[in-house]
């Protein structure tokens, strides 16, 4: 088995030396082959520097530099997609992830699995941040039918093949994870270790992890679009239960000439349907536009492949360029 670990690089110049040792350290004893993939995610220079200066110290080191900052799942496309090996692994730049505990991920990686996420033995956020990470695998489970998304991490390994079902992704919000939902549902999970962060703090905020459960809502579902759809049938069968409260009065002689309660109350339910059903649907036109001014996944700067040119199967379209 050879692998690819894909690690999306922003402001971690610090960590970067330790954790490629690390991995160069455990992987020989477990693979036939191994690269590291050192993905810069934007005009990070202190960071392009360090993992340039890997590229060049080791054979089994490559660095891409992406010309601005395009987020994380945007930096881990591109690494997925100039891998050259059998298997992905993708963690993370901040030594939290420990590469001792990749041939546990490799290990349950079996004939009848494609897909093995690392799950946390405990939990290595704050209360804010482990609620709002559970916000994002509940709306993965629920409104896009990702299978056991409650185990979702961004510590995984899967084989490599299974990019060629996603040649066709492009746009500014991307979701590995729901990707890799359309290529296979022989997923495992495995209980690792993980180390609390070395330098620095996490540059995902709750604030983040929230905008990126919209961006997968709108981005991957039609789930509120069928909201705004139940929504509509709620409102409509409560406002025949006002009018059959209304009919009743006025048979039964008791209806006033005011009557401006119900009819305030019927403006204001018919108004709110209104004004989120047209939120949901201007949500999406403006997506629809978005992606017909063609916005790019990434783009990788000329000279950001520090070693040889990669390799990078399933590019597709003017929407990314590669060197």
């Amino acid at each position: 088995m050879s692998v690819s670990v894909v690690v999306p690089c922003y402001r971690s110049a610090a960590t970067l030396p330790a954790l490629a040792a690390r991995i160069h350290d455990v992987l020989p004893a477990h693979v036939t082959d191994f690269e590291i993939v050192l993905v810069v995610d934007g005009g990070d220079r202190e960071t392009w520097t360090t993992a340039a200066g890997l590229d060049r110290g080791s054979r089994h080191v490559r660095a891409l530099r992406l010309n601005r900052n395009y987020g994380q799942h945007n930096a881990l496309l591109a690494g997925v997609r100039a891998a050259r090996h059998d298997v992905v692994v993708t963690m993370d730049d901040d030594l939290q992830h420990r590469p001792e505990e990749i041939p546990a991920l490799l290990g349950a990686l079996t004939d009848d699995v494609d897909l093995v996420y690392g799950v946390a033995a405990d939990e290595e956020h704050g209360v804010a941040r482990s609620l709002a990470s559970r916000l994002v695998k509940a709306t993965l489970q629920r409104t896009m039918r990702v299978g056991k998304a409650h185990r979702l991490s961004a510590f995984r390994a899967f084989r490599t093949f299974l990019r060629t079902g996603f040649t066709q992704l492009h746009g500014s919000q991307v979701s590995l994870d729901v990707a890799l939902s359309w290529c296979t549902t022989d997923i495992a999970a495995v209980t690792v270790r993980m180390d609390e962060r070395a330098v620095g703090r996490s540059n995902y905020t709750v604030r983040m992890l929230i905008r990126h459960t919209l961006n997968m809502a709108f981005g991957y579902s039609t789930g509120p679009l069928r909201l705004v759809t139940y929504l509509g049938i709620g409102v409509g069968v409560l406002g025949l239960a006002l009018l059959g409260r209304v009919l009743h009065l006025y048979f039964s002689g008791e209806t006033t000439v005011a009557g401006f309660t119900t009819l305030a109350s019927m403006v204001a339910l018919f108004s709110a349907a209104q004004m989120i059903a047209t939120g949901v649907l201007g949500e999406y036109i403006g997506r629809i536009h978005s992606r017909g001014l063609g916005l790019p996944t990434y783009v990788i700067r000329p000279g950001g492949a520090a070693g040889s040119e990669p390799s990078v199967p399933g590019q597709v379209s003017p929407q990314s360029a590669s060197h």
